[in-house]
């Protein structure tokens, strides 16, 4: 169980440092509305994440264990809100849909790095023993 919360909490604390380091470099080298499109997307997905992660601890923890069908209809309603957001940001022209998408990249940018950082973390070990 330690690498699974060292994963989590690695990739929760990625998430808004990616977000940070993208939405301020979109600030400070992009048009306007590529950069909201990049801190849109990026607090979009960052948020979504942490109340997917905080939904699976509550309801995988004895003894609150929760059916299969609460966890997946909370997780399509997150969903549906997120496109609905997503839907409003790009039809009112408020983002560009290419910083939209970069910033919807952080969460995926941070499990990468996770991962790579867990493989380097196995490869060091196994060559120490």
């Amino acid at each position: 169980m330690e690498i699974q919360q060292r994963l989590i909490h690695f990739i929760t604390r990625a998430n808004w440092i990616l977000l940070a380091v993208a939405g301020l470099g979109g600030i400070l080298f992009l048009p306007g509305d590529v950069a909201r499109g990049i801190i849109a997307g990026g607090l979009i997905v960052t948020v979504n994440f942490h109340f997917l992660s905080k939904t699976l601890r509550k309801s995988l923890t004895p003894p609150y264990l929760a059916s299969q069908h609460t966890i997946l209809a909370k997780y399509y309603i997150r969903f549906i809100i997120s496109g609905i957001i997503i839907f409003f940001l790009i039809r009112q022209h408020w983002v560009n849909p290419l910083g939209l998408f970069i910033g919807l990249s952080v969460v995926v940018a941070s499990i990468t790095l996770a991962t790579l950082m867990e493989i380097k973390r196995l490869i060091c070990c196994k060559e120490a023993v």
